[in-house]
């Protein structure tokens, strides 16, 4: 296996919404020679890229980067005797940049390896600003020749690539994270709206915590959630596709497989969702002329 090589190598990169979109377009300005797709036919595409009707038009490609929904959809494009698992050459590589279930990343890892394929679970964090920006943070799970051989792609996207362990490992460090992140924002909510009941606007509250014991970067970055959601309506992304909504899902699925008692988890997954939709609706209105 041998590492893809800029303007050499064909790189195929599928899904092209929130995320997707910016992590293409950094590799397409980087000097990555790109061959893109989406099921939405309208999506815009990189410039400089090169777009495909069908997934399975990347066969010949050298690795292939998939930053779709969930599960379902890394599945129904890697398996199957069209899949790509299928149709790659030995000696290719495969990123899964979505959000996954550990058990999914580190079956199809098993899968692509009896192929000859190197398949890494690589999900991002940092949002759609970072992924432009390519300084995204990039959690890696697989074997360690695998990882070497995608760096220069890892690289290009994000500024610390991290081998957090083997097949699934990235994907269960994504799920850590997300639980974190949205335990922290819940908690932001609730602390937000006790002081608004007795009369304390929330940028004062905010002020205070930035130096306070109750800092994080939820609070830092108050607001970058709405923004996310209005993306995520722009380009008319399901809730139950959102990060509120399926990876908290996820994050009590790997939970449940694994026999690991998460209650702040499932609690989240039932009330977090709507939390974050409805505050992004009332900035929206807040904010409209």
């Amino acid at each position: 296996m041998a590492a893809p090589e800029r303007a050499h190598a064909r790189v195929g990169f599928v899904g092209l919404g929130n995320l997707g979109l910016p992590m293409a377009r950094t590799l397409a300005a980087d000097g990555w020679r790109l061959a893109v797709h989406d099921v939405a036919p309208g999506r815009e595409v990189p410039e400089g890229a090169e777009r495909v009707t069908s997934a399975t038009e990347l066969g010949d490609c050298q690795a292939v980067c998939l930053a779709v929904p969930d599960d379902a959809a890394v599945l129904g494009l890697l398996d199957g005797p069209d899949g790509l698992l299928a149709r790659l050459a030995p000696g290719s590589l495969v990123l899964v940049h979505s959000t996954v279930l550990p058990a999914t990343a580190g079956a199809l890892a098993e899968r692509a390896e009896a192929a000859g394929i190197g398949l890494l679970d690589a999900p991002v964090s940092g949002g759609a600003e970072r992924a432009a920006d390519g300084t995204l943070t990039v959690m890696v799970g697989g074997r360690a020749e695998v990882v070497a051989d995608a760096r220069p792609l890892l690289e290009t996207v994000g500024d610390e690539v991290r081998h957090v362990g083997p097949a699934g490992a990235g994907a269960a460090v994504k799920l850590a994270n997300q639980l974190m992140m949205f335990a922290a924002l819940a908690g932001a909510h609730e602390a937000l709206d006790l002081a608004a009941a007795h009369g304390v606007a929330a940028e004062e509250v905010l002020a205070v915590v930035a130096g306070s014991t109750g800092d994080s970067w939820v609070a830092r970055t108050w607001g970058f959630f709405d923004r996310v959601a209005h993306a995520y309506d722009a380009g008319a992304t399901p809730v139950s596709e959102r990060p509120w909504s399926k990876d908290l899902w996820e994050v009590t699925a790997a939970a449940r497989a694994a026999g690991v008692r998460l209650p702040l988890a499932g609690l989240l997954a039932q009330t977090m969702a709507d939390r974050v939709e409805e505050h992004a609706r009332a900035a929206e209105e807040r904010d409209r002329p």
